[in-house]
């Protein structure tokens, strides 16, 4: 099918981060948009404030009349929703139906798609290649897995613009349904096995995805991926890799700027300066620096691009910064994210006690990585662990927080939301971090009243 026939768009699950972009890209394009989300939020809020009709109980059959003429409407949903639930049901009866990632495949039929992929790291790095590209001649649209500080929104509409930026997502193997033009893949640490199965099902997804670009198209990928070199032109990126294609070098911070040395094959840019600290968005920043040089941006545009971005909503994201305390919050939910994160505030804050307040996300997650959990929650002076964030799954037994609490060991405690709020009213000093994918952003702001 085409996007041509269409005159609206109905969205089951529009509150979440991918779909309400997708909901406000259809709006801004002239569209009429609806649709259905379980529980209010910040975000439908502000979907409402735009036009957007929405309602919080499943209507079943009822969906609002205009959106019932099968011949013009689209729906839209997303596979968080249950199988069972009663409008999803009917209009997979007599409308046509699309996931979200099988939207995304279509807007990448008719623009040129940069997908950026990986188990970490892809909503910073496509949110800060769409701000370097935005600010460029090329211009871009965007599909973001997060509210950008630059854009204060999670999709950029540009009608002349003919390259979109898209978080390609692996989750129930959605990036397979885009046709990318160019991509960035930043890690394949293994994730979702409850869908895979097996790291060697998981891996081989990500092949299948770099597989996707054929004849000699750009796939831009960190240093050291198992990636079998196919059809596609592959460029390796990293920090303090010297044997990949691109890479970084002389991190350091200094009179409250972060800087890299950036090292291509036949030149060395000194001294870029970066919106974000961390050692991780160095290396978001290097794979941004190569895909925007490829396009044909200069050297002053990608500087003054990597230089203003303001990061992305719950990564890495200052909510207090004072000279005794410094307050971050992190949707690190990965081993690998976590060690990342606390890597860089070792190196930020060298001299300063460390507390993480960490919500373990998904049942199946914790079982599978608990090993890594301990290990890099055991680097914290003092690790928090809240109770797990369910999502879809049910309990699995055995698998709980205070086991990770028991094998940490010494300065780890187990607590829940309003006992995390008490402790950290005794908290003068320090860095705090709150860390996690869950509901764990709703005591942000109280966290950050406290602690200012």
């Amino acid at each position: 099918m085409t996007l041509e026939d269409i005159k609206r768009f109905y969205f089951i699950g529009i509150g979440g981060i991918g779909m309400s972009a997708l909901a406000r890209y259809f709006k801004a394009k002239g569209f009429d948009v609806a649709g259905y989300d379980k529980t209010p939020s910040p975000l439908t809020d502000e979907l409402k404030a735009e036009g957007i009709a929405i309602h919080f109980e499943d209507l079943g059959e009822n969906i609002p009349s205009e959106y019932q003429n099968t011949d013009s409407t689209l729906v839209v949903y997303t596979p968080a929703i249950p199988k069972t639930m009663g409008e999803l049901v009917y209009v997979q009866q007599n409308h046509q139906v699309l996931k979200r990632s099988e939207v995304l495949g279509l807007i990448t039929q008719t623009s040129k798609g940069l997908g950026v992929a990986g188990t970490h790291g892809k909503t910073t790095t496509s949110t800060m290649l769409a701000y370097v590209l935005s600010q460029s001649h090329l211009k871009c649209s965007a599909f973001l897995g997060g509210i950008s500080a630059n854009f204060n929104s999670n999709v950029l509409v540009n009608a002349s613009a003919e390259y979109s930026v898209i978080e390609a997502d692996e989750f129930d193997r959605s990036f397979l349904r885009l046709k990318p033009y160019a991509s960035i893949i930043t890690a394949m640490d293994p994730d979702h096995l409850d869908i895979y199965g097996t790291v060697e099902s998981f891996t081989e997804g990500f092949q299948e995805y770099a597989d996707k670009h054929k004849d000699n198209q750009l796939v831009i990928y960190k240093y050291g991926l198992p990636l079998r070199q196919t059809g596609f032109k592959g460029i390796s990126y990293g920090i303090n890799e010297p044997q990949a294609a691109v890479y970084g070098t002389e991190l350091h911070y200094s009179h409250g700027r972060f800087l890299m040395d950036l090292h291509f094959q036949n030149e060395v840019w000194k001294n870029v300066v970066l919106g974000l600290p961390g050692i991780h968005n160095a290396e978001n920043a290097v794979a941004v620096a190569v895909m925007c040089k490829e396009l044909g941006l200069s050297e002053s545009e990608i500087r003054s691009g990597l230089q203003d971005f303001k990061g992305v909503k719950r990564r890495f994201e200052y909510q207090v910064r004072t000279e005794k305390l410094i307050y971050i919050d992190d949707y690190a939910h990965h081993p690998t994210e976590i060690a990342a994160l606390v890597s860089s505030i070792r190196l930020l804050y060298p001299d300063k006690k460390v507390t993480g307040i960490f919500q373990p996300h998904l049942f199946s997650r914790t079982r599978d990585f608990e090993e890594g959990f301990v290990h890099e929650l055991s680097k914290l002076d003092e690790a928090i662990v809240m109770p797990i964030y369910p999502a879809r799954e049910e309990p699995i037994p055995g698998v709980t927080s205070d086991e990770l609490v028991r094998k940490i060991g010494k300065n780890a405690s187990l607590k829940t939301p309003e006992e995390v709020l008490e402790y950290v009213n005794t908290i003068e000093e320090g860095v705090v971090l709150t860390i996690g994918a869950g509901d764990i952003d709703r005591i942000v702001p109280e966290m950050k009243r406290i602690l200012s």
